[in-house]
């Protein structure tokens, strides 16, 4: 099994979409994501009538934080449909403001094919660069 399998397939044991109260779904798009340290976090997609949800792949981040760990090399998001997606621009945002080397995260576009894309191609122009540039060490 490849790692594109297996992100795949742990992203897919946690989807479950789901009404959770009259204001609440979750699950209907999952996430899972490989850590330079070769680790696998998942997550799931929560949706309020407030928006005050948090996508799959946020989700999943947050989760790789709370393990202290803040550098991704793979991510996969499932939609509902089964399909792999790209993630939203608030998550490309947020993947891109991790790491300065968040550009060379590589996304599954399509499981059957195995086709990916980098999120610097998905989001070439981030707008604070600049800040990594300057970063003290």
């Amino acid at each position: 099994m490849d790692i594109w399998d297996k992100l795949y397939g742990r992203a897919k044991e946690v989807q479950n979409g789901r009404i959770i109260s009259p204001f609440i779904e979750a699950g209907g798009v999952a996430a899972a994501i490989l850590t330079d340290s070769g680790n696998i976090y998942v997550g799931v997609c929560i949706d309020t009538c407030s928006s005050l949800g948090m996508c799959a792949e946020r989700n999943a981040i947050a989760n790789m934080l709370t393990h202290g760990e803040s550098k991704i090399r793979k991510m996969v998001a499932v939609m509902p449909d089964g399909k792999a997606g790209p993630p939203c621009g608030a998550c490309r945002e947020f993947m891109m403001q991790l790491d300065r080397e968040s550009r060379d995260i590589e996304i599954l576009l399509d499981i059957r094919t195995k086709q990916t894309i980098t999120l610097g191609e998905l989001y070439p122009n981030f707008w604070g660069a600049e800040r990594f540039e300057t970063e003290q060490n």
